[in-house]
């Protein structure tokens, strides 16, 4: 059994209701909750097959999906999806990623393929960021960091003509889609409070990745609307940094071994 969450900001109905269809479509979805971090409660999510939670005030992003994941940690349910409402996938995906995780119980948690809806790859299993690598990407010119950005993002195991029937254990899965082992959430907890958005998918990765695999699973594809707020933003934008000052706070800004064991462990997977 799975249970899902989705966490809702002024969410375009539509949008709501068509990613509630597609995981009705799936016979293994039981419990989904829908998480409304609105200021205004939409009536109309209240009669689709999901239990609606109308907060009244932003938590955040992982707070809000902490509301969803105790309660499903108090069921029997063997994974949890924490995916976002502009996800598109066919029942397909839960199937392979349900085997997947039953015949490797090493594995807490995994991300399939993700692309664009033109599809281009989205580079969404990566390494552990230096601060390097997040500030100077975000506002220095592409040109300047192209190599960088290429390595933390792991372009090379793309390259590989087989890479889809690889897999590949890192640090670093994207939040928009994450296939989560229930006895895992309880070993290394839940999404981290401190982080309001962004980088709460890195560190409950990097908690996860402690004590079981994180994999990348490219043989199952979704596609996801992605839209990069924060590049839009100049609030979205401060957010980001703020956010991601408390994950250098936490974790190292530079002095950080562990982050350079687990980056060198994913190069090592890649290029043997």
């Amino acid at each position: 059994m799975i249970n899902a969450s989705i966490v809702l900001y002024h969410t375009p109905a539509a949008e709501v209701q068509k990613i509630i269809r597609l995981l009705r479509l799936c016979p293994e979805i039981n419990e989904i909750w829908l998480i409304d971090n609105s200021e205004i409660m939409t009536e109309a999510f209240m009669f689709l097959p999901a239990t609606y939670i109308f907060n009244n005030k932003n938590l955040g992003y992982g707070r809000a999906h902490n509301i969803a994941l105790k309660k499903s940690l108090k069921t029997n349910a063997k994974y949890h999806l924490v995916l976002n409402s502009d996800i598109e996938f066919t029942p397909d995906v839960i199937t392979q990623l349900v085997k997947f995780m039953d015949k490797n119980p090493e594995i807490g948690h995994s991300m399939p393929l993700v692309r664009y809806p033109n599809g281009d790859i989205q580079y969404l299993a990566k390494q552990l960021p230096t601060p390097f690598d997040l500030f100077a990407r975000r506002f220095l010119p592409k040109s300047w960091t192209k190599k960088q950005t290429a390595k933390f993002e792991n372009h090379k195991f793309y390259q590989q003509e087989n890479y889809k029937s690889q897999l590949l254990d890192v640090p670093y899965l994207s939040g928009c889609f994450m296939f989560l082992r229930s006895d895992a959430l309880r070993k290394v907890g839940l999404f981290d409070p401190r982080y309001f958005m962004y980088p709460e998918d890195m560190d409950l990765t990097r908690r996860i990745h402690h004590d079981y695999l994180t994999v990348f699973f490219p043989h199952a594809t979704i596609i996801h609307n992605h839209e990069k707020a924060s590049y839009k933003s100049l609030k979205m934008l401060w957010i980001h940094i703020v956010n991601m000052c408390r994950y250098f706070n936490k974790w190292g800004w530079f002095c950080d071994k562990e982050r350079r064991l687990f980056n060198q462990t994913v190069m090592n997977e890649y290029l043997k």
